[in-house]
């Protein structure tokens, strides 16, 4: 196996890994109302900008997308194409410099991707449904995403330095 490959797969990164699938899944199914559709504000995009700090949310965040998608009534093409634009995104925003611009990635791919087949489906125009996800993409991450990852990085990150 490869040793970059190898290294990430440690008991610690696959717990969590597996810890941020189940709060992003468990979030968003909770508040299924505002999670799913064109209009929407998915609380749990808020994650999404974890990969800053941590590389390892990248495959959970994908899982967490993944099952929730499952859940969300508009079928294959939201599993696979939701989840795609929270991968592409999770890896884009782990190559950020700073939190402000680390929430462009999951406000960007969504607002495209997710906006794009919202549009086909719910048969409205594409400016609309990627102007509506981008909003609440803007919410969850900028309003919510934000002040998480400055916590956490005062918290953990600046603790790690420390010691």
């Amino acid at each position: 196996m490869n040793k970059k490959v190898e290294e990430f797969l440690t008991v610690k990164n696959i717990v969590i890994a597996s810890l941020i699938a189940a709060i992003y899944a468990t979030t968003t199914i909770l508040l299924a109302p505002i999670s799913y559709g064109p209009i929407q504000v998915r609380v749990a995009e808020a994650l999404t900008l974890l990969p800053y700090l941590w590389p390892q949310a990248i495959p959970g965040l994908f899982i967490g997308c993944l099952i929730s998608n499952f859940a969300g009534g508009f079928g294959l093409i939201d599993v696979v194409f939701g989840s795609l634009a929270t991968l592409l995104a999770a890896l884009v925003t782990s190559r950020m410099p700073n939190p402000y611009l680390a929430a462009l990635p999951p406000v960007i791919f969504n607002a495209l991707i997710v906006g794009g087949y919202l549009s086909v489906l719910a048969k409205m125009p594409f400016l609309y449904t990627a102007m509506y996800v981008g909003l609440g993409e803007i919410i969850a991450c900028g309003f919510l995403g934000i002040p998480l990852i400055i916590f956490l990085e005062k918290k953990f990150i600046k603790e790690k330095r420390e010691r």
